[in-house]
Order: C-alpha cells, then structure tokens, then sequence
C-alpha cells in the first residue's frame, strides 16, 4: 500500500521543518491504481504504479482507492447568452434549438445533500473526531472532506489541520492522495514556499511519480526561484511518456515569467514536434508577453501562430483576442488598429468593409473532397451495416440516369420537421415551394413512406412524386450516404436539405485536412428550414458565404473569437470578429 508515513509527528505543520526520513520499509510493494485525472490536471484516467511504504494500517491505505474527482475552476452555467445570429452553424444555435424543442425530462436523481459543514479554520483532533462521528456518508470520511476542501479551495491551515489529525491517528501515516490534494490547495492559493516543501519530500522518497503528481509540482515550481527544476520533472516524464500539453503550457509560462525567451520558444517547437496541440492559454502567454516589444523575429513567430490557428481551424477565447489586439497596437512603428466587429451576411467585414475569404470549394479542393468522400464514408464506411451494396449500387444507377440536382432533400428528415404536422404534408409544402423556383429536385426517403398512414397520405406522396425525382430505400437503409452521394455527383452548385449535422460522416474522415474541407463544403451547402409563416410559407436559414478561419491580406487581419458568454459546439463557429488594420 502506497503511504508517507510520519512516524511521530503530532503537528502536521512540524512536517516541513523536521522533515523526518521516511525510508522505504524492506517489505514495499507496488500498488496500480486507476487515478482520474483531477484539479484541472487534464481529462484522461491513466494507469499508474508507484512503489511505496509497506501500510501499517488500512485505514490509511484505503484512502488511495477512493476515487478521485475532476474540479473545473469554474461551472459551466446555465445562464449563457445565444448568439442572435441565424445560420445552422452560428456559436450558440444548437444551443437554442435545443431550448426551442425541449426533450424529455430529465429523471436524474438529485445530489446527495452534504451531511457536514466544512470547516473554516483549523480543527483539534478532538474537533475532527465529532466531525468524523457526525458524517453519514459511505465513503472514507478522510477522502471525502479533502476532496470537498479542494473542491470549496478551503484554506492552508484547514488543511493542514486535517492531515495533522490524520497522522496522529494512524501513527504517522498519510494517504498519497491527502498529499497530492493539499499540494493542489497549495497552488491554488499560491503558497510557494509551501510547493517547494511537498516537493522536497516527493523528491526525497520516490524516484518517479505519477502523471498527476507530476503536473501539480511542474505548475507550482514555475512561479518559484526554483522554476528551472520543474524543467527537470519534465525530462522525467519524456522517459516514460509524451508529456502532455498543459506540462508544456506550464514550463513555457515559466520560461517567460523569468524572461527565457530563447527557452520558451524551443519548448513550444517541441510541443509541435510531439504533435499536440497547444492550449490557447499558451498561445496567449506569448502575445501577453510580446507587448511593446520591437523585435521583427518575435513578432514574426506570433504572426505564425496566428497562420496555425488559420490551419488548425481553431479560434482564440475572447480574452485572448484582446491579447492579440492590445499586441497588434503596442508594436512600435507599426501603426496596426483593432476592433471588434461582426460580418455581414454578404460577406463584408462591418468594420473595414472588406470582403471575408469566400467558402466556395475550388474545384481541386472540390474533387479532392467528392474522392474523399466516395472513398471513406460511401464505399469505406459503415453503410453497408444498414443497407446492401445492391441497393447502393441501383440507387448509384438512378443517379446517372437523372440530370444533376440542385437540392437534394432528405425527406424522412424535413418531415419531421414540426412534429404536430402531419408528416407528408410538411414534405409537400417543402417540395412544392422549391419547385416553384424551377429547380431539380430529388428526395430521398424510405418505402413505408408510400404506405397509407394517419402521417403519410398516399395522395399527398403522389405530388411529391410529380414534383420531384424520388428514391425510396429499404426501411432499414441509412439515408445519408445516399444523400451525400447524389450531392457530390450533381456538381459544386448542388444544395441539401437536413437537420442531421453529419457528424458520424465527418468522423469518418481520416485526416484533418479533408474534415476542415468537408465542414467548409458543408457550411455552404446544407439548407435548414427555420419556421412556418400563415399559408405555409417556409423560410430557410441563410448560407454563409464567408469561411470562418484566421486570414490575412497582409495589411489587415480578421480573426473569428469565441465570446465568454455564448457556448459553441464543436460543429459550430463564432459570429464575433477582430479585426485589425493598419492605420495609412
């Protein structure tokens, strides 16, 4: 069993200025454990195992098999403004639609009520037996009150209190995880002497530790004198592992906190190098570093993280946008000018008026998606679990023999749009109204379609078919690869008609690059229907024609960022914009 173990102290506090040896009895075993990764360290469970002190009581040891919890600085609240802009693929849409077309309720049982008060200043160990006595909980009182002090980031002292107490009574023994979490309190509250104490004692008794214990000593050091050996802690972890970002993160801003520009620098190329990808803390940390300084390399290598945003499709928070702008102004004789804008549905930039790069496909870009697609979602993808390479092959033929769409529909989908309508006449008005433009349809759907039902009317279905080019699949088919199909083989103009956001099909998607390709194909392409006037008169949610990436024209910049109160999925992209300029 993996302890440390004070053998004698009766104040916890005494610890750091006695520093007893805590020697390894001969009898040590190894303990692996499954550790959540917690205290902001990252999001991953990892197996570890450390050799440690043989438990001379259990109750101890058992404090290192209670599971660990993942505290987040701050929760995500329910009280999120929805960006007001219209498209499919706004930050903040599903959000809304979700809120819109509420599901159904959530059964989930409520949290177990703390049986306890935390306390707010240190206990004695009479205090801390009656709080003990008091808990009603089934889990390890120890465990349970140290996660609940590092959750509610209760004070040094309380802390202190507990493990004092805690050693008392198991003669001198301390569960790992009490340490760690204390260590994690200690950084919490900046108390760096404090780090530097843990550390020594970590040091002193294991040659290697876990990931997590790892993390936690790395960001203490960096804001100590001693920051350099957190450099050390690093080279510890690449013998085993690649470090993880966040251990990159922590070193570079130590790097910087201490004016090693040289060193940061050679850290982030080796975090590329590794092939992660960096936070945008990190990130930030550079431009918050680079203000007022006139150094063309520097400012060359943040232009070039401005580029791999660009590449990476990723899009700074919105404090970090206003680190890029405050840098972008501070360069002596630059005269560079920021604010921050929104683009018009034309594709203009409300701030400067110039045009945002268009997300039209070139047609290079354009086969070289359709191949892609063809290849790793028709032919290599999962469809053939839920249709037959004979039905795909006569839907294939139908497509030849038709001239090309300009909006292929997914009717099963569109049908059910508004869900008290009766399904076929939502369809019918959807295919009615777009044939009145004089456009090629084709709608997919499925054969029980056809059959007469309180939702499907067979006379409603017949004018969809005199409207429209139709293709009904077995009931068990999956309609989208068929609509991806006929949507790549009609041309760059064809259009579609779907609330699905393809995700499983763009998961499919074995590099980055064609994702990226795909989302932009689909961010122009993919028509919603938003709501139903009087007279059935339906509108649909605009396309942009603009693609949300970092770009540049060399004397301006437009960087897409994410607000702090609007929540974006994945599949989405921010409607807000810094735009930079300069000045003439």
């Amino acid at each position: 069993m993996m302890t440390f173990c004070f053998a004698g102290i009766r104040n916890f506090s005494k610890l750091w200025k006695s520093n007893p040896y805590l020697g390894l009895s001969p009898g040590h075993s190894y303990l692996s454990l499954f550790f959540k990764d917690c205290y902001g360290v990252g999001n991953q469970q990892k197996w570890f195992s450390l050799k440690a002190v043989s438990a001379q009581n259990t109750k101890a040891g058992n404090l290192l098999i209670a599971k660990a919890r993942y505290f987040r600085k701050g929760d995500e609240g329910s009280n999120k403004q929805v960006s007001s802009d219209s498209h499919l693929f706004a930050a903040g849409a599903a959000k809304k639609r979700s809120q819109m077309n509420p599901h159904k309720e959530d059964h989930a049982l409520p949290p177990v009520r703390n049986t306890i008060q935390l306390p707010t200043k240190p206990l004695n160990s009479q205090e801390w037996d009656k709080l003990k006595e008091d808990f009603k909980g089934k889990t390890n009182f120890e465990s349970w009150i140290i996660l609940q002090m590092a959750h509610s980031h209760s004070s040094i002292d309380v802390a202190k209190s507990l493990l004092s107490w805690v050693a008392a009574k198991n003669n001198g023994i301390v569960g790992y995880d009490l340490l760690v979490r204390y260590l994690y309190l200690c950084i919490f509250h900046k108390q760096t002497s404090e780090v530097i104490d843990v550390y020594e004692i970590m040091k002193a008794r294991y040659k290697r530790l876990e990931p997590e214990g790892y993390t936690l000593l790395i960001q203490g050091l960096i804001h100590s004198d001693r920051w350099k050996e957190a450099l050390l802690l690093l080279e510890d972890i690449k013998k085993v592992m690649v470090p993880s970002r966040r251990n990159y993160n922590d070193c570079i801003e130590g790097a910087l906190l201490h004016q090693d520009v040289n060193l940061a620098w050679n850290l982030y190329q080796e975090l590329l190098d590794y092939d992660l990808i960096p936070t945008l803390k990190t990130l930030k940390t550079f431009f918050d570093f680079g203000k007022n300084i006139k150094d063309d390399q520097y400012s060359n290598k943040l232009l070039d993280i401005l580029l791999y945003l660009r590449d990476n499709h990723l899009y700074p928070e919105e404090s970090f946008a206003h680190s890029i702008k405050t840098w972008f102004e501070s360069v002596p004789g630059e005269q560079w000018k920021g604010q921050f804008t929104t683009v018009k549905k034309s594709g203009h930039c409300l701030g400067c008026g110039k045009t945002i790069e268009s997300n039209h496909l070139s047609p290079e870009e354009y086969e070289f998606l359709k191949g892609k697609i063809m290849r790793d979602v028709i032919d290599g993808g999962d469809q053939y679990k839920k249709t037959t390479p004979q039905e795909l092959e006569r839907f294939q033929n139908f497509v030849k023999c038709c001239p090309p769409f300009d909006i292929v529909i997914d009717g099963l989908n569109v049908a059910k749009t508004f869900p008290k309508a009766r399904e076929s006449q939502v369809l019918l008005n959807v295919v009615s109204q777009l044939a009145k433009q004089n456009l090629q349809l084709l709608v997919l759907g499925r054969k029980h379609m056809l059959t007469q039902h309180s939702k499907w009317r067979k006379d409603e279905m017949k004018k969809v078919q005199q409207q429209a080019s139709c293709f009904f699949a077995d009931n068990i088919s999956e309609d989208d690869p068929f609509l991806l199909y006929a949507t790549l083989h009609s041309g760059n103009h064809c259009r579609f008609i779907t609330k699905d956001l393809m995700r499983d099909h763009k998961a499919c998607l074995r590099d980055a690059k064609t994702q990226r390709l795909f989302f932009k194909w689909q961010q122009g392409h993919q028509l919603a229907i938003t709501r139903r006037f009087e007279g059935s008169k339906l509108t649909f949610q605009h396309i942009p024609s603009y693609d949300t990436v970092v770009q540049t024209t060399g004397d301006s910049w437009h960087i897409p960022y994410d607000e702090d109160m609007v929540e974006r999925y994945s599949y989405e992209v921010p409607t807000k914009w810094l735009c930079l300029h300069r000045k003439t």
